[in-house]
């Protein structure tokens, strides 16, 4: 949905400039969690409950986060709870990974075939040797569709 996209936006970029200037790693795995955390179902539920103060929001989703929170990411929490803007996260991190992405000169990629590739095959377009360009800060999904071999012989 495109206005999720740009009211999340404003959050990526400015969580994406805090972390350029901490621990890139550490940023990309709170927001990953806190992406699966606003997507979940009960999360959501919870986030809509009028009972729930932003401060109890905050801290519950605080909670549920199993790597180390720093005051900025706790204030971050905090502010989307009082913004009510919780089910933005999973779009704040996907915003937030292309930027880092973007910043690393890498970029994730889902390859289709027909069969079943293994780890190595995976591996190997990831490498240097199929796309010599590529850093290795992206991901592969390799994807088996059968109807990839529609009209093979």
């Amino acid at each position: 949905m495109a206005e999720l996209a740009t009211v999340a936006r404003p959050y990526a970029e400015a969580l994406f400039r805090v972390a350029q200037n901490g621990d890139m790693a550490a940023w990309s795995g709170i927001v990953s969690e806190l992406a699966q955390i606003g997507a979940n179902p009960d999360v959501q539920a919870f986030a809509g409950n009028p009972n729930v103060t932003p401060a109890q929001l905050a801290e519950t989703i605080a909670s549920l986060v199993k790597s180390p929170l720093n005051l900025e990411a706790k204030n971050f929490i905090a502010m989307l709870s009082e913004n009510g803007r919780v089910a933005l996260l999973p779009e704040i991190a996907a915003q937030f990974t292309i930027l880092k992405n973007a910043s690393a000169g890498a970029a994730d990629a889902t390859v289709y075939s027909a069969f079943e590739m293994s780890a190595d095959q995976v591996n190997a377009l990831a490498g240097k040797e199929i796309w010599p360009q590529a850093e290795p800060h992206g991901r592969s999904r390799p994807v088996a569709d059968r109807w990839c071999a529609r009209g093979r012989r």
